[in-house]
């Protein structure tokens, strides 16, 4: 039931009801989807290694992202100075960090996370940047093997 502390959306997931205060605001949007804003964390099912990053404003509109310190020993990403101050951060610790993932149709053990585009997400004031990385910093990619 939606009341003024829930909202139900439509999902790639199908309806989910969604906690307002869980929303997170992409000022800038996300790379190739800047005119979308609102975005929340679905969890697919309780413990799974993959979450989706689901916009609000649209349905159709939900990325499957990891957290890439769980896959990829050593990972690490630099954050501008416009970055930190967009998302208000004000300690490392505020900060949650979210990869892209793609899985080929019917071929999950070619499951890659994208290096090269993190999310990061100020838990606290709720705001989120995609946080593009130099290309050669890092292999672009990272295969995964899912249980």
């Amino acid at each position: 039931m939606e009341d003024n502390k829930t909202k139900l959306i439509e999902s790639r997931l199908g309806p989910r009801e969604v906690r307002l205060d869980r929303l997170i605001r992409f000022p800038r949007g996300i790379i190739g989807f800047e005119n979308l804003k609102e975005f929340t964390l679905l969890e697919i099912r309780s413990g799974a290694p993959l979450l989706v990053l689901q916009s609000v404003e649209s349905p159709t509109l939900g990325l499957l992202v990891a957290d890439p310190f769980a896959f990829v020993p050593g990972y690490s990403l630099n954050i501008s100075d416009e970055e930190q101050e967009l998302l208000q951060a004000t300690s490392a610790e505020d900060l949650a960090v979210l990869v892209t993932a793609s899985i080929p149709p019917g071929e999950p053990e070619k499951t890659a996370l994208n290096l090269l585009g993190p999310i990061v997400i100020n838990h606290r004031s709720r705001l989120g940047v995609q946080s593009p990385q130099p290309e050669g910093s890092r292999p672009a990619q990272f295969l995964v093997h899912m249980p």
